[in-house]
């Protein structure tokens, strides 16, 4: 005899919960506690109202009135608490101290004489052809220099100067120029003639 699985029909069963599974109410008595809930809450609404009202009466009924012509006091004002306090006055003094004031430098004469010209030298070297390539170097950032053959107790070196400059603070500025250019090292000098 074979049997067909396919189109056996299941045979009814009762179905149970599984387990740690509630049973879902009924829906009667679903309403009813839906009722009950909305009851409750209407009826704590109702007893809020009821006593918000009452503690204004008992105020009212425990004073008695009693007329005075006096003025009428004028309500205080009830500072809020979250207010900031008044801005403070400035009392600055400084600036009536320092238009009237003035200041009186010593400067040596020294300092205001011209010390005179400065130079500046770049590098020194054995050789003259390390003295012209770093003349050309310069010559390439628009600026001219010289170079000096200088004998001494070790030999002949050959000096790049650059100058003669007014200021030491012309000197500086060109200083930094070769600087940016990659040439380190330049001294500045008073002028040697």
């Amino acid at each position: 005899m074979s049997r067909d699985y396919a189109n056996k029909k299941p045979s009814p069963k009762k179905r149970q919960p599984a387990r740690g599974k509630k049973a879902q109410p009924k829906p009667a008595s679903r309403y009813l506690s839906t009722f009950v809930i909305i009851l409750l809450v209407a009826g704590f609404g109702y007893f809020l109202w009821f006593i918000s009202g009452s503690s204004d009466d008992a105020t009212e009924q425990s004073t008695p009135a009693v007329k005075t012509e006096t003025k009428p006091k004028t309500q205080p004002v009830k500072k809020d608490p979250n207010a900031l306090p008044p801005k403070p006055t400035e009392e600055w003094t400084y600036l009536e101290e320092l238009e009237n004031k003035s200041i009186d430098v010593d400067v040596p004469e020294d300092a205001l004489k011209s010390q005179g010209p400065y130079q500046m030298q770049c590098a020194s070297f054995r050789r003259q052809d390390q003295a012209e390539e770093m003349k050309a170097l310069i010559a390439f950032q628009g600026l001219e220099a010289q170079v000096r053959a200088t004998k001494g107790s070790t030999g002949t070196w050959h000096k790049v100067i650059l100058g003669p400059f007014e200021s030491k603070r012309a000197a500086e500025r060109t200083r930094h120029k070769l600087q940016r250019a990659g040439v380190n090292g330049c001294q500045i000098w008073l002028w040697q003639y």
